[in-house]
């Protein structure tokens, strides 16, 4: 009895060919070798099986019953293995899966809500999960809790496969009927109103915006801290207060009003980032290739 530990799996291309052909010379140029070669396949395969499994006849050569018995089993078999080898090809209106990614509140509204709108046109059955971006989404990509995460570069360890997405740059927003909006334009007028910023636990009443100020000896008054952009825009709009906030974030609102800051504040680079393992993963690449183009410039 033949041992699938030691049985060479090419013999079954050999004897296919022979099953097909009934010629051990035309099954030979099947399969690109010499006569002898297929001779010597086809007396290891009678060893293995403890079968003739062909007769000689005038005509060639003729399968014995167990051979016959075995052809439409082969077929299927090899048939598998090719399909296995082959690469995997991703038809995403048939597609039927979750992708979870990891996002800031900023990158659930400046890349997210784009993206799902062309999702649900392209792919109907892919769902998707997103998740906030936590100390441990590098670990969660690598073990395959995640598929991508929205991140800044400082953010992604250099083990990542990433692609950059997009340049962010700060716009200063205020409510557009705000009665001071001529003065915001003059960094005295805007040091002289009332700011709020956004900071990850809504604690901090210090950022960039500030240390830029500082080095040029000015200061700003920074009234309100909130935990998400969301509530920034939000107070923007019911009060009299200002901020700097990323521009692709109200690029669409028609009640704010935003403008060019009076000082220099360096914006961001946003990135998707991947595990190595859906390097090649078609679905994934289709994925991703449709995530960057949502929110090409």
């Amino acid at each position: 009895m033949a041992d699938i530990r030691t049985f060479d799996l090419n013999l079954l291309r050999a004897l296919a060919a022979l099953l097909e052909t009934r010629s051990v010379s035309r099954a030979a140029d099947r399969l690109g070798v010499t006569q002898p070669a297929v001779s010597g396949m086809l007396a290891r395969l009678r060893e293995a099986l403890d079968d003739p499994l062909f007769v000689r006849t005038q005509r060639g050569i003729l399968p014995t019953p167990r051979a016959e018995a075995m052809t439409r089993q082969l077929a299927s078999v090899l048939g598998g293995v090719e399909q296995l080898l082959q690469a995997e090809t991703f038809d995403p209106m048939r597609a039927k899966l979750t992708l979870r990614v990891a996002a800031t509140d900023y990158a659930q509204r400046a890349v997210l809500l784009p993206f799902i709108g062309q999702l649900r046109e392209q792919a109907p059955g892919v769902l998707l999960s997103v998740r906030p971006v936590t100390s441990d989404f590098a670990r969660d990509l690598a073990e395959g809790e995640l598929d991508m995460a929205l991140v800044t570069p400082e953010m992604a360890p250099g083990s990542l496969k990433a692609r950059t997405l997009f340049d962010e740059r700060y716009v200063t927003l205020l409510r557009a009927d705000h009665p001071r909006r001529a003065e915001v334009a003059t960094l005295d007028g805007f040091c002289a109103m009332e700011h709020a910023l956004m900071s990850h636990d809504g604690t901090a009443f210090f950022g960039p915006t500030d240390a830029a100020l500082e080095k040029m000896g000015r200061c700003r008054k920074v009234v309100a801290s909130v935990p998400n952009f969301t509530i920034l825009i939000d107070l923007i709009r019911r009060s009299d207060i200002i901020a700097l906030v990323p521009s692709r974030l109200v690029a669409a609102e028609t009640d704010v009003l935003a403008l060019p800051p009076p000082l220099q504040i360096d914006g961001f680079r946003k990135i998707l980032a991947w595990h190595e393992r859906l390097q090649h993963d078609p679905a994934q690449k289709w994925l991703r290739e449709r995530m960057a183009a949502s929110v090409a410039a």
